[in-house]
Formats: structure tokens, sequence, C-alpha cells
């Protein structure tokens, strides 16, 4: 784990934006498509642990933005090149365009500030969506990943931002997966390998911490 000086180093609100992956009422709502997942994140306190995240984003100024996957009701656009995407077209719940199923859900809180970005295909967050172009502009340094799954999108979106030069932190205990075992063991072998893992309250102390004094020439 980072120290606490190292991870406020990270964590410049200025420079830093919380990216929450598939959080959406149709994965990890009630009514979810893959209720197991849905389960799991909420049973660890994955959910809840995003929400407070999202919280002391929007407290402290840090950009958050959610990744939201969803379908055009024809599939027009869509993915069928795996077993995945051929799976999701007969599961009975549906993350249709327009519909409950890809809103944010609770208890994570949407702002007019935040950026919600969808994506019709694929697998990642970022690869092939607006989210790249958008931490660019906004001055990302340090791209903070939550959400599910632990077992697909989570790897793809910090494989994707690592690649494209940004620095990641995962919260460990705010992404989750399936099986439940099955996340400490991607963050062990894999996501450490390539981000800064902490736990929610690390990230949050850095976020809520001093900042260093930033001397300027005389």
């Amino acid at each position: 784990m980072p120290s606490h000086a190292q991870l406020r180093d990270l964590l410049d609100p200025a420079t830093t934006v919380l990216l929450t992956v598939e959080c959406q009422q149709g994965v990890v709502g009630p009514d979810s498509a893959l209720p197991e997942l849905a389960r799991a994140v909420r049973a660890s306190g994955a959910l809840d642990n995003v929400a407070r995240l999202v919280a002391t984003a929007h407290e402290r100024g840090v950009q958050v933005i959610h990744a939201v996957a969803e379908r055009r009701p024809d599939g027009r656009g869509a993915n069928r090149n795996a077993r995945l995407f051929r799976a999701a077209e007969r599961l009975p719940v549906q993350q249709l365009a327009g519909t409950s199923a890809v809103r944010v859900a609770a208890p994570i809180e949407v702002t007019e500030a935040d950026f919600v970005v969808r994506r019709l295909h694929g697998l990642s967050p970022v690869q092939g969506t607006d989210v790249d172009a958008l931490l660019r502009n906004l001055g990302c340094r340090t791209l903070v990943v939550t959400g599910v799954s632990a077992n697909v999108a989570i790897p793809n979106a910090v494989f994707d931002a690592v690649n494209r030069g940004y620095t990641v932190v995962v919260p460990a205990d705010a992404i989750a997966g399936v099986p439940a075992d099955y996340t400490p063991a991607m963050i062990r072998h894999t996501l450490a390998l390539v981000a800064t893992v902490a736990t929610t309250d690390e990230v949050l102390g850095a976020l809520n911490g001093p900042r260093r004094s930033r001397l300027t020439p005389g």
C-alpha cells in the first residue's frame, strides 16, 4: 500500500478524475440482469464505497465520470464476437438506452457537474468512448477507477488508462466481481502490477488532507 504522502501527491483534486464503471441499475441494482454480481457488489460494501468516493469527489472539486454500458433496442452497433455479448442478449433485463436499467444506481449521486459517458459496444469504458478525450481536456493525470466488474470492465479500464499515460489508483474495496474471491486475486496478481492499490478510506484521507504548497519561481 502507498504511504499517505505518496497517495496525497497522486490525488491532487485539480488533476484527478474519479471514474465509476457500470454502476447502473441494470447491473448493480435490485433488478439486476446479473444478480450474482449485484449481490457481490452490495454485500462487499463496494457500492457504498463508490458512493462515498463520489460524494467526497463532489465536495473536493474532483471531476466525476460515470461510464455506462447500454444497447439500442434493435441491437445495432453492438458486439456479437464473444460469448459474453451473445449471453447478454438473452438476459431478462436488458441495458436499453433510455430505460431505468442504464441510470446510475443509488446510493451514488450524480450531479450536473458530472459526465455520464455511454457506450454501445465493446468491453472497455475507455477504448472507443469519449472518456480519454474528456480526461485530456480536463488535465487529468490520475484516474481513480471504481465499480464493476473485476472480471472484465475494470481491468480493461485500468489497462487502457495506463496505456494512454495516466496514473491509475484502484480502491480495492470499491470494485467487485464474481465469484467474490476472484476480486482480491485479480487485484493482487494483475491490477497491482500496473496501478496504485489503496483502500477507500486511504483515498478519502488523501483527498481530504492538506495539499502541499507549490513554490513558484521568484
